[in-house]
């Protein structure tokens, strides 16, 4: 094997290596914020099952009341969303 076909052989397996860790570190960071998306999921599903249990209490405690707020709620969003031709 000649000089110059080493130092090809040496620059390839290089770059190669380097590829491979650069491949290692993104596969790293995409786990990383994978598992960061995760808990933030798990997060909002614990704050929603929360504010559901709150409005269902809500709603058991002031029925005429809860009723009264979703009459004006959908007659507001009936306004809002309406055709205005």
């Amino acid at each position: 094997m000649n000089t110059n076909q080493a130092r090809a052989e040496e620059a390839v397996d290089k770059s190669a290596h380097k590829a491979h860790d650069t491949i290692d570190k993104v596969a790293d960071a995409a786990k990383r914020t994978s598992d960061s998306l995760g808990e933030k999921g798990h997060d909002l599903k614990e704050a929603q099952e929360k504010w559901l249990a709150s409005a269902t209490d809500y709603v058991k405690a002031n029925p005429v009341k809860a009723l009264g707020i979703a009459a004006a709620g959908g007659y507001l969003l009936s306004r809002l969303f309406s055709d205005r031709s």
